[in-house]
């Protein structure tokens, strides 16, 4: 027998979720300009702190997108919706990481002995193994859960299949190509940085807070 508690609690429920969708969409867009920043301050205006800034925000915003795209994909498939989860946690944060040492290293340059030679790798991030490698397959798992599903366009997924797979040969291109300047990174860095990712995060965000507006 459905009881008006039952009822109550399902209403509110479903209000914090779809309060929470909001949110998130909202940071999914913040976490758009902010790689839109980052790439800009790192390719063109070669600001060490706007960077080192811009990837600490963004990476700390999409954790929040997370959280709310693991709710609507976990009812696809639980364990690999988690499994996506906890790789796309794994990669946020070691970017907000990795862009919170860039910045304080601008911020306070430290003495060259203290970091010794600057082209050993960061020891949290070496070569962006999470920023890049954990998080394009996370990216790989949610975007495969997303054409599965019906909250999400299937053609979100197949971007999200574009992005995985350059941020996976970013990785590997910064593990095995020393020269930043080397175009085996610049291009695949430049279609991510200046146009997939941003146009994954903004269109995650355009998801989110339309379905959810739509709902209310």
């Amino acid at each position: 027998m459905v009881t008006r508690t039952m009822v109550n609690d399902a209403v509110s429920d479903h209000a914090e979720s779809t309060s929470y969708e909001r949110f998130a969409g909202w940071c999914a867009m913040g976490a758009a300009v902010a790689g839109l920043i980052y790439s800009l301050a790192f390719v063109v205006l070669k600001e060490p702190w706007l960077h080192g800034l811009a990837q600490l925000v963004g990476g700390l915003l999409t954790t929040a997108v997370l959280v709310a795209v693991y709710s609507r994909l976990r009812a696809i498939d639980q364990n690999f919706a988690l499994w996506g989860l906890l790789l796309g946690l794994a990669g946020a944060l070691g970017s907000a990481i990795h862009g919170g040492f860039d910045l304080a290293n601008a911020l306070n340059p430290p003495k060259a002995d203290v970091l010794g030679d600057a082209n050993v790798p960061f020891l949290v991030d070496p070569r962006g193994l999470l920023t890049f490698g954990v998080a394009s397959i996370g990216t790989l798992i949610i975007a495969w859960l997303m054409t599965r599903g019906t909250f999400f366009p299937k053609s979100l997924g197949y971007l999200g299949y574009l992005l995985a797979a350059l941020l996976m040969i970013i990785y590997v291109g910064r593990l095995v190509v020393l020269d930043a300047t080397s175009l085996a990174i610049l291009i695949p860095a430049a279609l991510a940085g200046f146009i997939v990712n941003p146009a994954w995060y903004a269109w995650l965000g355009w998801t989110l807070t339309r379905k959810t507006d739509s709902k209310t």
